[in-house]
């Protein structure tokens, strides 16, 4: 297993980044399977592909584009990551939380956190949105914590507070702007797992039972690394399947990617009016 990200590693990122861009993002975007298209909208872009950073785990999943896009949505300097690294790619926790390291360093005031999940609740299914205001760190839970190992004090605590880890005021705004706008939405809690494989229908009424409204392989481990370096964070959940409990249904990546055409339109009026916002 690879060695812990480092302070060097990440500033030696940062100073590639400020050495092809000259802004400081106010807004980190992390955007989900499916949903990187939203990414193609920033104004005066700069794109660097993941590869072109030294020390930066390059995205291996179809739907994750591979690319930081840097430059304007509504107004806001954004830092926005088209596609994420996943834990099941094989890559350390510390490796899959450095783009948030990177924002931090950055100045980033706040990260849009997305994600494509299954539907637990009854009421959810394929293409709607889900505001998430809590969540279920399972790896964390099992001794996969992104904040395993020496604090890196210059970000925050040894030991953060995560009562809040989604900000209210936040998700009041959201749940303005989707009222204004008729954007139908869920609110719940979200349940991180590390995957590849879809759940088994007993894992599916076990998360449930203790809570569950979504189910995803990402989003937790980023959100507990934003929170410990001060980042008020905002998190939406695209419903791209239904998580079902009978043996008969059958789950696969592409009813994800497809689903998200239906709920990018609802997410981007969501985030366009928050930007607008804040």
């Amino acid at each position: 297993m690879q060695k812990n990200i480092t302070m060097q590693d990440i500033d030696e990122i940062v100073a590639e980044i400020r050495s092809k861009v000259d802004t400081k993002p106010r807004v980190g975007m992390i955007l989900g399977s499916g949903l990187s298209d939203f990414a193609e909208s920033v104004e005066n872009a700069v794109s660097i592909p993941f590869g072109d950073l030294p020390h930066w785990p390059v995205s291996t999943v179809k739907g994750h584009a591979g690319r930081l896009v840097i430059g304007q949505i509504e107004g806001q300097e954004v830092f926005v990551l088209q596609g994420r690294i996943h834990f099941y790619e094989g890559y350390t926790m510390s490796q899959v939380t450095l783009p948030v390291r990177v924002m931090q360093r950055l100045g980033v005031e706040m990260m849009i956190v997305t994600n494509a999940a299954g539907g637990i609740a009854d009421e959810h299914q394929p293409g709607d949105v889900m505001l998430i205001t809590d969540h279920i760190n399972f790896p964390g839970l099992i001794g996969n914590s992104p904040l395993h190992g020496p604090n890196l004090d210059e970000f925050g605590p040894r030991f953060p507070d995560m009562t809040q880890a989604y900000d209210p005021e936040l998700l009041d705004l959201a749940r303005k702007i989707a009222k204004d706008k008729a954007v139908p939405i869920h609110e719940g809690v979200y349940m991180g797992l590390s995957g590849p494989s879809f759940e088994t229908p007993a894992e599916l009424r076990f998360l449930k039972m203790i809570g569950a409204d979504s189910v995803g392989m990402s989003t937790v481990t980023e959100v507990s690394v934003a929170r410990h370096g001060g980042i008020r964070v905002l998190g939406l959940s695209g419903i791209s399947n239904k998580a079902h409990t009978e043996l008969s249904f059958v789950a696969s990546h592409e009813d994800v990617l497809e689903a998200g055409k239906q709920i990018v339109p609802k997410m981007e009026t969501i985030i366009r009016g928050v930007l607008r916002a804040i």
